[in-house]
Formats: C-alpha cells, structure tokens, sequence
C-alpha cells in the first residue's frame, strides 16, 4: 500500500508533489477535499505515528475559529475532527505498508525520499 494524501490547493503540498512525483512512483493520490478521509486510512496512520494528535493540524483556520485552543481534546476528539474536517489533517501524509509520514518539515520529507529510493 501507498497513498499520498493532499489537498491539491496547497502550494506546499505541489512544490512537494512536483519534486518527489508520487504518482510515477506508484501511489495513490486522494484528494483530501474531494474524496475525504476514510476512517480506516485514519486508523492506519494513527497505528504507525502513535496518535491522532500527531495527525492534526493546529494550523487549519477552523480550529482557531472553533476556539480548540482553549479546549482539551482527547484522542477522540481528534480522530472525529479529522474524519468531520478534511482541514484538520496535517499534510502532506504519505501511507507506506509500514511507515507514515506526516507534514512537510525537511526530515519527513527526507523520509519519503529514502522510501522512494
């Protein structure tokens, strides 16, 4: 299994997509606006990166205008934001058998690319 999970708006996920080309790599590219999160996709992330939370993008404009700042969100509460809110998931999120990487810093991303090569 490998699936690349994207919003195709972000211009950080296309300079990302534009420089380690998933698609000729053999993966699956979901649009994380148009085709959702399927609740077994999110599970298999959380399994692999230990949390829901490590998932979750506190950056989404919803979560300031929700006023998450100011709760405590448990596990749940992340796992049914992120399947409610394509927004919540940080991204981008590449899916291996064995391995997820999640977000764009520089040693995630250098994560994909020892996977690729």
């Amino acid at each position: 299994m490998k699936k690349a999970f994207t919003l195709p708006t972000c211009k950080t996920c296309q300079r990302i997509f534009d420089d380690l080309n998933p698609e000729k790599n053999g993966f699956e590219i979901i649009d994380i606006k148009a085709m959702g999160i399927s609740s077994e996709d999110l599970d298999a992330m959380k399994e692999l990166k230990g949390s829901y939370e490590a998932l979750f993008s506190r950056r989404a404009m919803k979560f300031r205008s929700l006023n998450l700042k100011e709760k405590t969100l448990s596990e749940d509460d992340y796992r049914t934001l992120i399947l409610g809110e394509y927004t919540f998931l940080k991204r981008p999120v590449f899916l291996f058998d064995n391995e997820v990487t999640v977000g764009s810093r520089k040693s995630e991303i250098s994560k994909v690319r020892d996977f690729l090569s």
